[in-house]
């Protein structure tokens, strides 16, 4: 017999069927010029943390297009650039150099990243992807918890700046969160911070 699921995990499965399609909506208005307004809004504030490292992340489905920012704060601060790849279920992330003319390889679920055999970088500025963040900055992934565990060991390793990415309409009055759940530092949308 399989256990009923808990109360925590139905609240996150049903709010991130609503988060999807609020994305999907806000991806449909003007998806280009919502990437120009992360580099507007976020280049300033995100390069005064000086980042030696800043890794983004290979938009898939109707995420927002973090290329912009991130070679915006490349040129700005001379950070290397990095992409997650995923190395298997229940593990953390690892970071490749992202060099815009190296081809990247498919990877799981939908991603793309740096093909083996590119420079892993521990970055110091993490820009993260989401399905919905509240106000008190936590954030609702796809639920592998695959940026939650590398959140965890990036910050017991050191000092980490993650900045969740998003269009304003991902924003809930509240997400549900577990004892694993990593809160964000900061939050910037097409708007501006959160």
């Amino acid at each position: 017999m399989t256990p009923a699921p808990d109360p925590l995990s139905q609240a996150k499965a049903a709010l991130r069927r609503a988060a999807a399609e609020a994305r999907e909506r806000a991806q449909g208005a003007d998806a280009a010029a919502a990437g120009a307004a992360l580099v507007r809004h976020g280049l300033d504030r995100l390069a005064a943390f000086r980042p030696r490292v800043v890794s983004g992340f290979w938009s898939i489905q109707s995420e927002i297009d973090v290329r912009p920012l991130m070679t915006a704060l490349a040129a700005a601060t001379g950070a290397a650039l990095a992409l997650p790849v995923v190395m298997g279920r229940g593990q953390a992330l690892q970071f490749r150099r992202w060099d815009k003319a190296a081809a990247l390889v498919a990877g799981p679920f939908g991603t793309a990243h740096p093909a083996e055999g590119m420079p892993v970088l521990m970055p110091d500025l993490l820009l993260v992807p989401l399905l919905a963040f509240d106000r008190r900055r936590h954030r609702l992934g796809y639920g592998a918890g695959f940026y939650d565990r590398t959140l965890a060991a990036l910050r017991a390793d050191g000092p980490i700046t993650a900045v969740g990415i998003a269009y304003a309409a991902q924003e809930v009055a509240e997400v549900p969160v577990g004892a694993h759940d990593q809160v964000l530092d900061l939050v910037l949308t097409e708007q501006g911070f959160i």
